[in-house]
């Protein structure tokens, strides 16, 4: 086992964490939460949609609130007021005094960051209701912005081997003030999982998705969300046994990534 690969302190976060992140909203169970906790799983990722989780997660807190890195954020986050009840809310449906990642999800189409919302995230920051701030987003060149100039602890970013232009317009601009990163969509939507027309090579597991994310050092998390208990297993059973990317799966993910994306239409927002 990899333990430079699976674990990393983050300094954002004041917290090691285990780097493959559990998204709840998928479908799994309070069950399925409970034994990826018992499996070193520390990054929970929570929306109010993730109800089958609910009572586990609440649960968990209770027993070892300091385990846990909680993230979650509002629905909608356009008003700096509306963003703080969101939060006073959150806490209170799960019981717990504070979040570890307040986010705002998809800046640009279901948030914003304005004088207002940012004043809203630094004073739930200063009063103790939540320990790290951040958000969503595609856009990366304003992400790569956010990095260098900005109060945001974290940027949760797509990127997969379908999209890996955070290399080119995020993770150069980390230097100055290093915020946690963390990946989500590295399936693509699963797309990365099927075999593009004209391919003849092998295809991506989940698995690779994950440890093509994990292999950047500049990646801290990354989001898995997985439907039921048997692809959480096999997701972190290959990070253990496999670990990082050699040389020679980079090459042929990378191309795989490229052929993926040169064959599908399905999202526009740029390589």
């Amino acid at each position: 086992m990899n333990e430079e690969f699976l674990y990393r302190d983050v300094p954002a976060f004041g917290h090691k964490v285990f780097r493959l992140g559990l998204a709840t909203n998928y479908g799994v169970s309070g069950e399925d939460l409970d034994w990826a906790l018992e499996q070193g799983v520390n990054y929970v990722f929570w929306t109010s949609t993730a109800r089958r989780v609910t009572t586990s997660l609440k649960a968990a807190l209770k027993r070892d609130r300091k385990s846990i890195l909680l993230a979650s954020g509002p629905t909608i986050g356009y008003f700096g007021g509306s963003i703080r009840r969101a939060c006073e809310r959150l806490l209170k449906k799960l019981d717990t005094d504070y979040l570890d990642v307040f986010q705002l999800f998809w800046l640009g189409r279901t948030s914003a960051l304005t004088s207002s919302t940012i004043d809203a995230l630094v004073s739930l920051k200063e009063s103790g209701m939540v320990r790290s701030i951040g958000v969503s987003i595609h856009d990366r060149k304003r992400a790569g912005e956010l990095a260098q100039d900005s109060p945001l602890d974290m940027l949760m970013i797509r990127y997969n081997a379908a999209h890996p232009g955070a290399e080119r317009d995020i993770f150069p601009r980390l230097d100055k003030r290093r915020p946690a990163i963390v990946a989500y969509t590295a399936t693509r939507w699963r797309g990365l999982l099927k075999r593009p027309k004209g391919w003849n090579g092998p295809v991506m597991t989940a698995g690779d998705c994950y440890r093509f994310c994990l292999s950047n050092p500049n990646v801290d998390v990354v989001l898995t969300g997985p439907k039921n208990r048997l692809e959480l297993q096999e997701n972190i059973h290959d990070l253990r046994e496999k670990g990082p990317l050699s040389e020679e799966e980079n090459r042929w993910i990378r191309d795989f990534g490229q052929v993926v994306h040169e064959a599908s239409s399905r999202f526009t927002f740029g390589f």
